[in-house]
C-alpha cells in the first residue's frame, strides 16, 4: 500500500512538471516605465492545463530597444531620450513562443528632485534667521 502511494506521488509530480507552456503574456504592474528605476516586467506562461504561471529569467529571455536588464527588471537611464520601448520576451526552451509589447515612458516626474546638501543648508539658515528676528 505504501509503495502504491509513492508511485502515485511520483507520477503526479512528473505529470505536473511535464506541463508545457503554450503561450506567454505580459502582465504589467504599471502602464508606463520610469527612468532611473527598476521597472519589473512580469511575464506569465499559459500551461497546457490552462493555468497561468509567472516566468522568471531562467525560463524567459528579454530583449528591448532601450535600457539594460537585470533579471526581469528593465532599467532606463535618466538621460535616455526615448519615449517608448519595445520589449520582446521569448521562452529559452522554445524560442518560437514569444510576445512583444510597446511600453511608453512616463513624461512627467511625479517625485520632486531631492535637494542638494547646499540647498538644505541654505534653507535651514534662512529659517533660523527668521526665528531670530
Amino acid at each position: 500500500m505504501k509503495q502504491l502511494f509513492i508511485i502515485l506521488f511520483v507520477l503526479l509530480s512528473l505529470a505536473a512538471r511535464s506541463q508545457k507552456i503554450d503561450s506567454i503574456y505580459f502582465n504589467l504592474y504599471t502602464d508606463s516605465l520610469k527612468k532611473g528605476v527598476y521597472n519589473y516586467i512580469n511575464v506569465d506562461g499559459k500551461l497546457s492545463s490552462g493555468i497561468y504561471q509567472p516566468l522568471m529569467t531562467d525560463e524567459v529571455v528579454f530583449v528591448s530597444t532601450a535600457g539594460t536588464w537585470e533579471g526581469n527588471s528593465l532599467i532606463i537611464g535618466r538621460e535616455s531620450k526615448v519615449d517608448s520601448v519595445k520589449v520582446t520576451a521569448y521562452l529559452r526552451q522554445q524560442p518560437n513562443i514569444k510576445r512583444s509589447i510597446v511600453i511608453y515612458l512616463k513624461k512627467i516626474e511625479v517625485d520632486p528632485p531631492l535637494k542638494s546638501e547646499r540647498e538644505l543648508l541654505e534653507e535651514w539658515q534662512r529659517k533660523s534667521r527668521r526665528k531670530q528676528n
